[in-house]
């Protein structure tokens, strides 16, 4: 039995689609339901469905950057209601869609055209170049694909960090200290590296060995010498800033 999930920030245009599928295609099993693109991201890989219906502007990630994130995991079908000149930028990447509202004739053509690719066994097409030149056709531009996670060694143990958890990354000649509310872990990929992989909003560079979570800062102070140190809200350590890195703070 063919499976798949819908994912659209509207809660009638998902209710919409389910009803139409379940008329022109019966046989298919919605396992869930997604409202913005990072959740259809979470559900391809927790059920891992034969088929991904996401709409193209979503809030936290858009369609086309959920499709970059899932990849080969599943076939990806666009829902939009873009005007004819996108649907043609479409069909051009050879992309399947569905136009907002579901029509049930233009729908059952997309499903015969998905039937035939999942009978034929045909393994999900790395999209990447097409999902490039679809966001340059339709005006939308994916977001780089940051780090979210950080793999760091506690003593003997290896953790995954989500890097919203963590406060400050500080290096030295030979590891990365990382540095959450409750703990610290070591990893050895440097600084430099970790800034160009970090979004840049998120994690500001203050110094040559020290990135910090914009979100953990508590304010700057100055010391005797002049210069400018981070507080992190929860710490007692502050961060040295260096000169080259002063006009972050300006309008703090």
């Amino acid at each position: 039995m063919p499976t798949a999930i819908i994912a659209d920030d509207e809660r009638l245009m998902r209710d919409q689609l389910r009803s139409r599928l379940e008329q022109v295609w019966p046989e298919l099993q919605i396992l869930d339901e997604a409202k913005n693109g990072e959740e259809a991201v979470q559900m391809v890989e927790q059920h891992k469905p034969d088929l991904a219906f996401l709409d193209i502007r979503m809030p936290a990630k858009t369609g086309l950057e959920a499709a970059r994130d899932i990849g080969s995991k599943a076939h990806i079908v666009f829902i939009t209601a873009y005007d004819q000149y996108a649907v043609e930028a479409f069909d051009q990447g050879a992309v399947d869609y569905v136009l907002k509202p579901a029509d049930p004739e233009r729908l059952g053509k997309t499903v015969e055209r998905l039937k035939a690719r999942l009978q034929s066994a045909t393994e999900p097409n790395d999209m990447s170049n097409m999902l490039a030149q679809l966001a340059k056709q339709l005006g939308i531009a994916p977001k780089p694909n940051y780090l979210q996670w950080i793999q760091a060694s506690i003593g003997q143990e290896l953790r995954l960090i989500p890097v919203e958890d963590i406060l400050f990354f500080q290096s030295d000649e030979k590891y990365t200290r990382v540095q959450t509310a409750t703990y610290e872990a070591l990893i050895r990929k440097p600084v430099r590296d970790l800034a160009d992989e970090l979004d840049p909003h998120l994690f500001w560079q203050i110094h040559r060995s020290t990135l910090v979570n914009s979100k953990a800062i508590s304010g700057v102070v100055r010391d005797m010498r002049g210069r400018h140190l981070v507080q992190i809200k929860g710490l007692t350590e502050k961060l040295e800033v260096s000169r080259s890195f002063v006009h972050l703070f300006k309008q703090m």
